[in-house]
């Protein structure tokens, strides 16, 4: 069999152009976001037809690894026609069992990554970590303190902690780790991968099957392994796969299901067939097989690759930084994790054909068109144009054939997802300056805008609470808010006439719902302006008043100084949650009542202020981790329950919810309260970092006591790896540079920062068709715009807001925390500088 020889040339080319030379990275395999030349850029799709989408789609054939029907460690492979292909890596355990799908509980180290598929690493045990050492350390804190402890529960810890213990030490000793590399390569059609064993005694699967059960047939070629599928969308159409291993495996196999294929390479048989292929490589400690696998619409041509030339390929696209999102100091480094997090979770979406933000690496097939997908659009738009917009316009866009069931959009279950999903496009379009978006959304949340009035109970124009049964338990579910115990208490009230939907009415006038609809309303007139509708803004515009109004005169509890929700009857509800903030993201509050909220409730430590914020309710509400004991002389856990349950807090009893903190960041910053949106974005990023570090974990929510690390919710599939987690550091990111998604110019950007610690950079950042970053420190902010510096303040901190660069110079407010100097530098060459003083000034230089 010849050899098929891969000039080291052929990698340094092909990789350096698809993964690192451009100034950002798409999700067109081969070619970055800047590459408009390109057909794939121009929005070609495989039949050559131009596509109506604003932004590049996936032209076939593609490879992408990380990409998965569920989760898995591999990689999917898309030729002509629509044919699907996936590779997986297989890990066998100490105990015989194939690990090969659902491998979310055991990813042990993420990146780096990027969201094209360039480059991705991971790295995955077979210990599923579902005991950690916090949860034996828990266990000794009950024995411990036996007085906080009944005497049943001091025995159950105590018979427990040995049988514990004794598993723990067996899931290490047997524990088995390995490191999976993959660079795309060519024409994007190609991945060169590896897989290095670091333990011994480790038993490696490589699986050539098929996504989502589509038909395809395998077979053993030599060492190598092929594939051929009929095209999905063109049947005329085969397309066809080889991977090709360095060197022979020690099995080889084709069977007639993933079943026989388990059970064959797990020591028992398996009756052949062509619907799975697999190779098993036994290795010692160290050892790596390397592989290439490519796709196209001919028959692969068979060869060996050459493994110092793939490793050569993999060290060069390891650096991801080159054109991708990154960062340093104390938040700035949190742009990388950011990066690796929204890659790993960047999925294909079958119907539609296009990628998208998946909610929880492992947490199903298919878009989730909750509001949770609206925090990942924004969060995407830091790390990739392309993704962001396919993201956002796939929730509202029916299936591609033969699949056409229509889709509403953001789910009308969810009263907050039509707002946030407004609010998402509204900032890609600030981000990005890409109309269609707002032309593809516009019409949809209308709809869902006017279906909003059925929940007005009284007809006095704010809105009162869906029903959702008279026990606790989901009773906040329109907004997400679930088991918030804001809803403990509302009353059913039978509804009059309405959509159709079910739901009756209830008497509870909600902050956090009214506040949703004001941004919606507000969000709309936004787009109507861009649009061209002068009528429905004036519609939009007019309702965003009446409900401040409305909302003022009856939600704002003076002697409290809090918006609250309240009954119908008149009286407060009087339960303190991160809500009471709402009404400043949606500007909402008059500017002496969100100085109230902020200085007198947020920053106060007994109700929401502390290390970690903002807890899910407020620290001196009865509810506040009212679900387990207070350990007040513990060195580790101030707050949990008992073993095989949440901790204290769980949910909505003081857990820290992602999009809860982004919604109170954007109303702090957007009322330009800067030093303490830089604390609270600090403060938000050092509890994402924290379980970064430790674990490697986003999770879906966090413990409000730092150093705890024992919610189940965090050892559970999907929530380990949960989307909307990056809110929480993206509030650091836009401290560093952002679009104004508020009033003013759309097109003007918000830099620099008043109070994350240390000096912080960011680079890579994609608005408006430019290349940004930020450097932000105690006497230096740098602004610089595709390689070129353009803004410099030295002698103190600043926070810049509208700023636009035009021909010869600039304009923007400036806030500084002292007297500095600022200077821009214009595209004439020259320099134009000015002194300011210590608050806020207008330049225009």
């Amino acid at each position: 069999m010849a050899r098929h020889q891969m000039p080291r040339r052929h990698f340094l080319g092909t990789v350096g152009a698809a993964g690192l030379g451009s100034a950002a990275i798409g999700l067109v395999p081969g070619a970055g976001e800047a590459a408009a030349a390109s057909p794939a850029a121009q929005g070609l799709t495989d039949a050559g037809h131009r596509s109506e989408l604003p932004y590049p789609t996936l032209r076939r054939p593609f490879a992408m690894p990380g990409v998965k029907e569920q989760d898995w460690t591999g990689a999917l492979f898309v030729g002509t026609g629509e044919s699907r292909f996936a590779l997986r890596v297989g890990l066998l355990t100490a105990q015989g069992k194939l690990l090969r799908e659902k491998m979310t509980n055991y990813l042990w180290r993420i990146g780096p990554m990027t969201p094209d598929g360039a480059y991705k690493e991971v790295r995955v045990t077979t210990d599923d970590r579902t005991i950690m050492p916090a949860h034996l350390d828990a266990l000794r804190e009950v024995i411990a303190h036996p007085d906080q402890w009944s005497q049943s529960a001091v025995d159950d810890a105590t018979a427990k902690l040995p049988q514990l213990q004794q598993k723990y030490d067996q899931v290490q000793s047997e524990k088995r780790t390995i490191r999976v590399r993959y660079a795309r390569t060519g024409d994007g059609s190609e991945l060169v991968g590896a897989v290095t064993a670091l333990d011994d005694d480790t038993t490696v699967v490589l699986e050539l099957s098929s996504p989502w059960g589509e038909e395809a047939s395998y077979a053993v070629d030599g060492t190598c392994l092929t594939g051929s599928a009929p095209g999905l969308v063109d049947a005329t159409r085969t397309g066809h796969i080889r991977l090709s291993p360095t060197e022979p495996a020690d099995s080889t196999g084709c069977y007639a299901s993933v079943a026989d294929m388990t059970a064959a390479v797990t020591g028992g048989s398996g009756t052949s067939g062509t619907a799975v292929a697999a190779q098993v490589y036994r290795l010692g400690k160290g050892r790596t097989i390397t592989f290439t696998a490519r796709v196209d619409d001919r028959t692969v041509k068979a060869g060996t690759p050459e493994a110092h030339e793939v490793e050569h390929a993999l060290a060069a696209a390891a650096h991801v930084g080159g054109g991708n999102l990154t960062g340093s100091g104390p938040v700035g480094r949190a742009a990388d994790a950011v990066r690796d997090a929204l890659s790993l979770n960047t999925n294909y979406d079958r119907d539609r054909r296009r990628n998208y933000v998946m909610w929880g690496w492992g947490g199903g097939g298919g878009l989730f068109t909750g509001w949770d997908s609206a925090f990942d659009a924004v969060n995407a738009a830091f790390v990739s144009r392309t993704l962001a917009l396919q993201h956002e316009t796939d929730v509202f866009e029916a299936p591609a054939p033969p699949n056409q069931v229509p889709l509403l959009g953001p789910r009308y279950d969810q009263q907050n997802s039509g707002p946030m999903h407004a609010y998402a496009a509204w900032r890609l379009y600030t981000k990005f300056g890409d109309r269609s978006i707002l032309e593809k959304t516009y019409p949809v949340l209308v709809t869902f805008h006017d279906l909003l009035p059925e929940w007005d109970t009284d007809r006095d124009g704010l809105l009162e609470t869906p029903y959702f049964g008279d026990r606790v338990g989901g009773r906040g579910n329109h907004l997400g808010l679930d088991d918030s115990p804001v809803y403990a208490d509302y009353h059913r009230v039978p509804k009059q006439g309405g959509s159709g939907d079910k739901r009756d009415n209830t008497d509870l006038t909600d902050v956090a719902l009214n506040s949703y609809y004001a941004l919606l309303a507000e969000t709309l007139a936004k787009m109507a302006r861009v649009l061209g509708k002068p009528q429905d803004a004036q519609r939009f515009a007019a309702q965003h008043a009446t409900i401040r109004r409305l909302l003022n005169d009856r939600l704002w509890h003076a002697e409290k100084g809090l918006y609250l929700s309240r009954y119908l009857d008149g009286t407060w509800n009087e339960v303190v949650t991160p809500t009471v903030f709402y009404p400043l993201f949606a500007g909402l509050a008059t500017q002496e009542r969100a100085r109230i909220l902020v200085e007198q409730h947020l920053l106060d430590p007994e109700e929401f202020w502390g290390e970690y914020v903002v807890p899910s309710v407020a620290r001196n509400d009865p509810a506040y981790c009212s679900g387990g004991p207070v350990h007040p002389d513990s060195e580790h856990f101030r707050f949990f329950d008992r073993y095989g349950e949440d901790t204290a807090p769980e949910q909505w009893k003081g857990a820290v919810w992602p999009p809860m903190n982004a919604t109170v960041y954007d109303g702090v910053k957007r009322y330009g309260f800067d030093d303490v949106a830089g604390r609270f974005a600090a403060r938000s990023t050092a509890m994402y970092l924290d379980a970064w570090d430790k674990e490697n974990w986003f999770p879906e929510s966090f413990d409000p006591e730092p150093g705890q690390s024992v919610m189940d919710s965090a050892v559970d599939t999907a929530w380990r790896t949960y989307s909307w987690s990056n809110a929480m550091p993206v509030q650091g990111l836009h401290e560093l540079i952002s679009d104004n998604p508020w009033d003013g110019d759309a097109s003007a950007l918000m830099f620099g920062t008043l109070a994350l610690p240390g000096t912080n950079t960011v680079a890579n950042v994609q608005l408006r068709g430019h290349t940004y970053a930020v450097s932000a420190g105690p006497d230096r902010t740098t602004l610089v715009r595709d390689g070129r510096t353009v803004f410099r303040a030295t002698g103190a901190r600043v926070a810049v807001r509208n700023f636009v660069l035009h021909g010869s110079g600039a304009s923007f407010d400036i806030n500084a925390d002292g007297p500095a100097r600022v200077e821009v530098f214009g595209k004439d060459g020259r320099t134009r500088g000015r002194k300011v003083p210590a608050g806020r000034t207008h330049v225009s230089l």
